[in-house]
């Protein structure tokens, strides 16, 4: 277990901002050069690290489409081919864009990847509690580096989690291993703060900070996002259904095997602009669809229009 005193917190600007502060310390006080991202990953990783002047912007397999799944191996051989304490940015949980997370034991032999790199880890939390619905599960991964003594940052968002989106609301924890570190890193993550923005603004942080303080307040925001996951699970699952009572071609376990507000549905660029084109159904070029997107009243239609794009459209 790990000391309070060994983790704090910065306030940050959302999930973003707090991911900025974390990239800037690392380069600025560490000397980092190179970072390591998901492929695929959230657009803002590259680009921060981009106008950061990282010189050694790298990318490890992750998507794997024969398998619709996690490219593991592929994963640790990119890790160990990556330079020594590269900054390695993970998905604590519900990874954006694919919706695809590691077991437990895959975190694990992630782990020890890590540890014997020396990599500086960037977790970004944005989705806690709105993956699985159970705020701890979705932070299995980063106690678990904790628990193996991984010094790291955590860039919490509390944009979806809290409906709080256009309030920037997050927190970049700082795991250290001793008060000391902690302080210091703590002191000069500030100094970063005051230099770009001075302060950020207080108002939809007193909203998480009051209903974080209050059992009663705190129970029911817990409940609302359980609702809110198991809502967005019940779509997956009824998707999926669809889909093989039609008879689509292809396995469709994926959508249900992945988690979080996103699926990669593996539809090819060709069979997406079909859905746009002829039934009006918007999503990345990738493939990459929004499950919140879909309820009980349109579920049919998107499900007969995929059905229709991959069976007529086959490349």
């Amino acid at each position: 277990m790990l000391a309070v005193f060994q983790a704090g917190g910065v306030q940050g600007l959302s999930g973003t901002g707090s991911l900025r502060l974390a990239m800037t310390f690392l380069k600025e006080q560490c000397g980092a050069k190179a970072c390591l991202n998901s492929k695929p990953t959230w657009g803002n990783h590259l680009l921060m690290f981009r106008h950061l002047h990282y010189e050694d912007i790298r990318e490890y397999r992750y998507w794997d489409p024969s398998t619709k799944g996690l490219d593991f191996s592929g994963m640790l051989v990119d890790f160990r081919a990556a330079p020594d304490k590269s900054v390695v940015v993970l998905h604590a949980c519900a990874h954006n864009p694919t919706g695809v997370d590691p077991s437990h034991e895959q975190w694990k032999d992630i782990c020890k990847v890590v540890q014997e790199k020396k990599f500086y880890v960037i977790f970004d939390c944005a989705y806690q509690g709105f993956a699985s619905g159970d705020l701890d599960k979705d932070a299995w991964a980063v106690r678990y580096f904790v628990s193996q003594g991984v010094e790291l940052f955590i860039a919490q968002s509390f944009a979806k989690n809290f409906g709080l989106y256009n309030e920037r609301v997050g927190n970049l924890c700082v795991v250290a291993a001793t008060p000391d570190a902690l302080e210091r890193i703590k002191s000069q993550v500030k100094l970063i703060v005051r230099g770009n923005y001075s302060n950020p603004p207080a108002h939809g942080a007193r909203v998480v900070n009051t209903t974080l303080r209050d059992p009663e307040l705190y129970s029911e925001w817990k409940g609302c996002i359980k609702t809110m996951a198991n809502r967005v699970l019940a779509m997956r699952k009824a998707l999926r259904d669809r889909l093989e009572a039609l008879g689509t071609p292809g396995k469709w376990n994926h959508i249900t095997d992945q988690i979080g507000m996103f699926s990669y549905t593996g539809l090819t660029q060709a069979q997406v602009a079909y859905l746009v084109e002829h039934y009006h159904i918007y999503l990345m070029k990738s493939g990459r669809v929004s499950m919140c997107g879909l309820s009980t009243s349109n579920l049919d239609y998107v499900a007969k229009a995929m059905h229709d794009a991959i069976t007529k459209i086959t490349t």
